[in-house]
């Protein structure tokens, strides 16, 4: 038994689960259970691609991730959708490759593969035995290059992507929960607008735009191809040059992203939506993903959000009353994103309550610094996911390709866990005080149809 449990266990008689709990959250994780570093190799094409390469032997797997850096904050006003949308029109065939065949080739060799679109980066992985590596780059530089897109396959894909939108957004309860949150706390950012889109801009969407949404992002430029798992080195390195280094390089990818004006006052709304119970959202502006406030950020998230014994469930769920569900999220992204919790309230109770309840545990963070066991408990819980995220050729990949695509900076990718483990207390209380405050504040109430407030 470690030291620090033993005193304890004696000390205690009718409290000693809780006094073990207590020691473990007080026990420093970083010094005993930091993960050991990626190894890798970067490379960059001379057609502007860049390769990261890491093996592992340990299972005769390997992962390979295509990150295009473009996200629905590439979207022009009025093509909102268009970077999801593309995710799917990706999987419509090349020139040597049939519509739908690319997921079921990786299938029938025992494969997974997938993709999925976020505000900034579309992704394409898929997971396999190692000897197909050749076949699976072969097929990713096949649509990088030749892919086949035509107006039937573009129409029957825009209906599949807005069934997929009434599915997930406007028939779900509170499906439309970010769509408001962002619409109302953004005026000028395209994260304004959702990664699916609106219907109307789908609706009117063109197979040319498509075209050219293509042409313009979808280059080997704006591409990192990453590798991981059980594959040599050298094998490895002369496959993604035989195939890759054929596609062209494409015209320089745009950047013009528009910047999100400084908050200057608080912002308010009242929304009405067919919904069962109100629902109250607090939000914040906040930095970006990278910058030195990021992190003590993402731990502050994990105090105030993360599991029912976090701040604002204990305290609006359980404490309080005042909610049925209480939770939150520092969406921390490439460009200045939001810090925001919600509460759907409890009946017989009122959004203002539950509002109050909301604003007080933000204002809580700047008055009294957060208790050493909070920290280390918010610590402890950033160290499960990290080490837990590493045990895959997957997510070994993620780390990598984040670190290159969003930060720029591979290091980060093992760099940053020791910059989580030395957030401070003080550190927490500071970027509460930084951005916590009334003029950097969205307040939003979302009403029941024909409710009161």
């Amino acid at each position: 038994m470690p030291s620090l449990l033993r005193p304890l266990a004696i000390r205690v008689a009718g409290g000693l689960l809780s006094a073990l709990m207590v020691a473990v959250a007080l026990v420093p994780l970083h010094a005993a259970v930091r993960p050991p570093k990626l190894q890798y190799q970067m490379r960059t094409l001379p057609n502007g691609l860049r390769v990261i390469l890491s093996e592992d032997h340990s299972t005769p797997i390997v992962h390979v991730a295509v990150w295009y850096h473009v996200g629905s904050k590439n979207e022009r006003p009025g093509r909102t959708g268009f970077a999801h949308f593309f995710e799917h029109m990706m999987f419509k065939g090349s020139l040597n490759v049939e519509p739908e065949s690319h997921t079921s080739i990786i299938a029938s060799v025992g494969g997974r593969s997938n993709a999925y679109t976020t505000e900034d980066e579309t992704v394409f992985w898929q997971t396999f035995p190692s000897q197909y590596l050749p076949m699976v780059l072969w097929l990713e530089a096949d649509r990088m290059a030749t892919l086949r897109i035509d107006d039937e396959a573009f129409r029957r894909e825009r209906e599949v992507v807005k069934e997929e939108r009434r599915m997930r957004v406007e028939n779900q309860p509170y499906g439309r929960l970010s769509e408001i949150i962002y619409d109302h706390a953004f005026t000028t950012h395209p994260y304004k607008h959702p990664t699916i889109g609106s219907m109307a801009d789908l609706e009117s969407a063109s197979v040319n735009d498509v075209r050219d949404f293509h042409r313009t992002f979808y280059v080997p430029e704006n591409a990192t191809v990453t590798i991981v798992g059980d594959f040599d080195m050298a094998q490895a390195t002369q496959l993604v040059e035989q195939y890759f280094s054929r596609v062209p390089k494409g015209r320089a990818v745009p950047r013009d992203i528009p910047k999100e004006p400084a908050q200057t006052k608080e912002r308010r709304a009242v929304v009405e939506e067919s919904w069962p119970l109100p629902a109250v959202v607090v939000a914040y502006h906040v930095t970006y993903d990278g910058h030195p406030d990021a992190y003590p950020l993402h731990i502050t998230s994990k105090i105030l959000s993360d599991g029912q014994s976090a701040r604002i469930p204990r305290e609006l769920v359980y404490n309080k009353r005042l909610a049925l569900t209480a939770f939150g999220s520092g969406n921390i992204t490439e460009d200045p994103n939001l810090f925001y919790s919600v509460a759907i309230v409890q009946p017989g109770k009122t959004v203002a309550e539950a509002e109050r309840a909301l604003i007080e545990e933000f204002e809580k963070l700047k008055r009294e610094p957060v208790l050493a066991t909070e920290l280390q408990r918010a610590k402890n819980q950033f160290a499960r996911d990290y080490i837990v995220g590493r045990e895959s050729n997957q997510e070994k990949a993620l780390h990598l390709a984040h670190a290159a695509v969003i930060h720029n900076d591979i290091t980060t990718a093992d760099g940053e866990f020791d910059i989580f483990m030395n957030v401070s207390t003080a550190d927490v209380q500071r970027v509460a005080k930084t951005y916590f405050n009334e003029a950097n504040r969205v307040v939003v109430h979302i009403l029941p149809k024909g409710g009161t407030r």
